[in-house]
């Protein structure tokens, strides 16, 4: 039987925490030993009682508290080392502010177990209900069937990230299981032969694209990264960090760079050091400071208040 651990990181979110758990505690598990882990990122004390409450008589749900918030990237690591060293077959990431089809984990695991090169593979992601970019672009009937992910591209002469399909409404055209440029975080199931090979998510980034490096280190070493749609997730995608937002502004600003400067090609990159100096002059405050941190190495959580 296989053993699958699904890693859900909490950082003052126990509302959103709960009702996931709520969704992941249906998952059909067929000849799959499922284990739940919660990872708790130093969250405010109220918080993290409500998810104690939750949490304390649910013997399939083990609780791991960190000591300080270590971001997304090493957060979720703590529990993917925890669930390696407890015998995982995979590990499947998954954001809190999710939900999940009952079938999820048994279409992920059917597809990554037809091929021993899958290392990591994603689902079709529904924005949820009510979380749409455009809200008054769609019609009552369309809400829970608009796409937030159906597979990563990577815009190589920009080194910016999209999401295949975005915004559109279903209608059957992202059906097909494909090898794609990156397997998001939000969910993510990942193989743990592939993991020990490679190893973890880079904690240089904190947050955002540590899944699209992780992504070039399984094509890297000749893992395929998978997009498979008959897994379905919805997600309660964040407005408060969209593009323009500090958040958005020091982590992007400073991560592209990292990124780009490991990934892109040498154009790429030379265009990325041309904006970075631009932005030293001309961009927004914490584009500022997030090309400035990049320059004096100060990654991780860095200078983010």
């Amino acid at each position: 039987m296989l053993k699958v651990f699904v890693v859900i990181l909490n950082w003052n979110r126990a509302e959103d925490t709960i009702a996931c758990l709520d969704s992941v505690e249906k998952l059909a598990a067929k000849d799959i030993d499922l284990k739940i882990l919660l990872v708790d990122n130093a969250s405010e004390v109220d918080d993290l009682e409500e998810i104690k409450k939750y949490t304390g008589n649910r013997k399939n749900i083990t609780l791991i508290e960190n000591e300080k918030n270590f971001g997304f990237a090493e957060g979720n690591n703590v529990g993917i080392r925890h669930a390696l060293a407890n015998g995982a077959d995979y590990v499947m990431i998954l954001n809190n502010d999710t939900l999940v089809d009952i079938d999820l984990v048994n279409s992920l695991v059917l597809r990554s177990e037809s091929d021993k090169r899958i290392g990591a593979i994603s689902p079709k992601i529904y924005f949820a209900p009510g979380f749409e970019f455009h809200k008054d672009r769609y019609q009552q009937k369309d809400l829970g069937k608009v796409i937030w992910y159906a597979g990563g591209e990577i815009d190589w002469n920009n080194v910016y990230g999209t999401t295949r399909g975005v915004d559109r409404v279903d209608e059957g055209d992202y059906n097909e299981t494909i090898e794609t440029d990156f397997a998001t975080g939000t969910c993510l199931l990942l193989r743990a032969s592939a993991l020990n090979e490679i190893g973890l998510f880079d904690s240089k980034y904190f947050m955002y694209f540590e899944d699209t490096d992780l992504s070039q280190r399984f094509k890297k070493d000749g893992w395929k990264v998978i997009y498979e749609p008959k897994g379905i997730v919805w997600h309660k995608v964040a407005q408060s960090s969209g593009i323009g937002s500090e958040l958005n502004d020091y982590f992007i600003t400073r991560n592209r760079l990292i990124f780009g400067m490991r990934w892109a090609p040498l154009r790429a990159k030379i265009a990325l050091l041309r904006e970075s100096l631009r932005f030293l002059f001309t961009g927004r405050k914490w584009q500022k400071i997030g090309t400035i941190d990049y320059y004096l190495g100060k990654f991780g959580k860095g200078s983010w208040k």
